[in-house]
């Protein structure tokens, strides 16, 4: 019988694995063999089986002909991603919209937007790495959609985050970008704490469609990286 508060091997190695996929570690051409992975995490292979299968079944990764592959998502889906984070962050902002009627009109809770523009001031002024970057801005979204009252639209959200991930860590941003999606996510919540839920609602959506013609625009590369890595293999 294990001891009461030990974590299994396989959910250690579930967890590392999905950090590591998330961080961008395994190239998408890269086999996720067992026995590899598993000199990696010091480990038999049948936990890293179990967390294979549990990932595969988050969509995190999955099986093609000659095995298993870290989950890249296809041009069209990533763009439909896109489009589905646009629904349910704009209908995040719309619930407290001035033009819903005000008996059924929720409000934002603002302690939550204020902390996060205590967050993102402090990170203009001290310019973060891209990885922690990445990790701020998702939960930037997700915070401004709980905020709204509705956990059910952040819930969604997250999910639409893990699986667009594995493709923004392969988009590594300039120090100019940075500093762009800082102001902006700024602008964001100083708008919504000054009941400019229009402006708000504007910004987040130019916010989000440079965010995808970006991703779009990596995502194209590392396509074309892909397929010329075949052609040489083969």
């Amino acid at each position: 019988m294990p001891r009461r508060g030990r974590i299994p091997l396989s959910e250690r190695v579930y967890h590392s694995l999905r950090r590591d996929l998330a961080t961008g570690i395994f190239v998408p051409t890269e086999r996720l063999g067992e026995e590899r992975l598993a000199e990696i995490y010091g480990v038999s292979r049948t936990p890293v089986r179990e967390a294979l299968a549990r990932l595969q079944a988050d969509g995190l990764i999955e099986r093609r002909s000659d095995g298993l592959y870290p989950y890249r998502p296809r041009l069209d889906e990533l763009d439909h991603l896109y489009e589905l984070r646009i629904v349910l962050e704009a209908r995040g902002i719309q619930r407290v919209s001035t033009d819903a009627p005000e008996t059924a009109r929720p409000a934002h809770d603002l302690d939550l937007i204020r902390a996060e523009l205590d967050t993102w001031r402090t990170l203009r002024d001290n310019p973060p790495e891209p990885g922690p970057a990445l990790v701020a801005d998702e939960r930037f979204h997700t915070t401004l959609l709980t905020a709204a009252g509705n956990t059910a639209l952040a819930e969604a959200l997250t999910a639409v985050h893990s699986r667009v991930r594995p493709v923004r860590t392969l988009d590594v941003p300039t120090p100019d970008r940075i500093a762009t999606m800082t102001a902006e996510h700024i602008a964001i919540a100083e708008q919504l704490l000054s009941g400019n839920v229009k402006g708000a609602l504007h910004t987040l959506i130019t916010h989000i469609d440079i965010s995808r013609a970006h991703v779009l625009a990596r995502a194209q590369r590392a396509l074309e990286l892909t397929k010329l890595a075949r052609a040489v293999r083969d």
